[in-house]
């Protein structure tokens, strides 16, 4: 599973024009590759199976090296490697002679050749050599780990010391309350909306919006932080104890999912005022990801058993971000933008024209002026991608913009107004 994970993270870079989105999947699956190759189920051998990768590259050239010490030694004096590498070099030179002759036969086939073939100027040169050495290491390294694999599945943190019912019982209950006291009181300040933020001593959109979110995902995480200590120091050995664990942290968990949904009616509500941005975007999707998190966690306080918890942590990040692609954030940002535009003339074409070829097909919808506003500079920036470049959002802008261009002519295109 952490193989295709793997897969289909950077596969995201194919189908999704969006740089920013790319790179996030890609730092993703750097992650689910450790996994897949080193193992971890455990907090802490998933812990050090993120710290194997580059230990495993540097251990790899030594067992690369007796490896092909023992291939020599096996095969009477390296007959084996000499005959592998001369093999290679007969197939790269009959390629090469073959594919300069069809090359200077037909010109469709030499420009063929042409986008597969890298490029050996002193730069390009460089860049490729890079390329080889950080992705030889990591192969190498990965080689090594599925040869040899590590021991991760006995890593575990040392059992903790139980605590006195009262020690942690008492904290607990005081937290429940101040969470419930903080959702009954601030009902109409959490999910007051417009009423609340433009009377008169309301703050501003920005103000309720940006303040909530940030304090709001504090809380969250430090209650998962105080929801992880209690249940490794908590006693569970009565039926009691269990009956209390689960009362106290089963509230705990069901009022901060109130707290998320209020974090993340705010940012809707901001997003309503000034439109949806990349980053307005991605905070929902975190406190989405929060969200399904306490549910998780409310199931395994339930069962008093969470060994299948970090895992399942892990894996639902992992789709949460392939949701994100599967929703092309870029399309559908601007698509909630030009909606907004028609409903309030408002809209924001500065912002707008930085978005990548993806945002192009709802873009195209904007009138003009906006829409060459919004698409000069898109259209400016669209590469033409080669066959080991091609990208399905480049192709689908490229044939919008080929069937309607944006015009030359417009000067200066209107600032937004709010």
């Amino acid at each position: 599973m952490w193989a295709l994970a793997t897969v289909a993270l950077v596969s995201v870079g194919t189908v999704r024009s969006a740089g920013w989105l790319f790179v996030l999947c890609l730092l993703a699956a750097a992650a689910t590759a450790t996994l897949a190759v080193s193992g971890g189920r455990t907090p802490l051998g998933m812990l050090m199976a993120a710290l194997l990768p580059p230990v495993a590259a540097f251990r790899a050239l030594p067992w690369a090296a007796r490896g092909l010490a023992d291939r020599r030694a096996g095969t009477g004096g390296g007959g084996g490697v000499a005959r592998s590498l001369a093999s290679v070099a007969v197939s790269l030179g009959l390629l090469v002679l073959f594919g300069l002759l069809f090359s200077s036969a037909d010109a469709v086939f030499a420009d063929l050749v042409a986008d597969v073939l890298p490029d050996v100027s002193p730069p390009g040169v460089v860049a490729w050599a890079f390329r080889f050495l950080v992705i030889g290491a990591g192969l190498l390294g990965g080689a090594y780990l599925l040869a040899r694999p590590p021991d991760l599945g006995g890593l575990r943190a040392a059992p903790a010391r139980s605590v006195r019912r009262m020690e942690w019982v008492l904290p607990l209950a005081l937290l429940d309350a101040l969470f419930a006291a903080f959702v009954l009181v601030q009902v109409t300040v959490l999910f007051g909306g417009s009423d609340h933020v433009l009377g008169a001593a309301g703050p501003t959109y920005a103000q309720y919006a940006r303040s909530g979110f940030w304090q709001l995902l504090a809380v969250s995480a430090l209650t998962l932080l105080v929801i992880g200590g209690a249940v490794r120091w908590a006693p569970r050995d009565r039926t009691a104890d269990r009956t209390l664990i689960r009362v106290l942290l089963g509230g705990l968990t069901l009022l901060s999912l109130v707290i998320v949904a209020s974090a993340l009616y705010r940012m809707n509500v901001y997003a309503d005022a000034y439109g949806a941005t990349r980053l307005r975007l991605v905070v929902a999707a975190v406190e989405l990801w929060l969200g399904l998190l306490f549910v998780l966690v409310g199931v395994a306080v339930l069962r008093l058993r969470a060994g299948w918890l970090p895992r399942l942590v892990l894996g639902t990040a992992v789709l949460a971000l392939l949701g994100l692609a599967v929703v092309n954030p870029d399309h559908l940002i601007a698509e909630r933008n030009v909606d907004r535009h028609r409903e309030t003339g408002r809209v924001d074409a500065g912002y707008l024209a930085g978005l990548s070829a993806d945002a192009v097909p709802a873009l195209d919808r904007l009138p003009e002026p906006l829409r060459s506003c919004a698409l000069r500079e898109i259209a400016g920036e669209l590469p033409d991608d080669g066959i080991r470049t091609w990208n399905l959002g480049r192709a689908r802008a490229r044939a919008l913009l080929a069937a309607e261009p944006p015009r030359g002519n417009v000067v200066t295109c209107p600032y937004p107004r709010w």
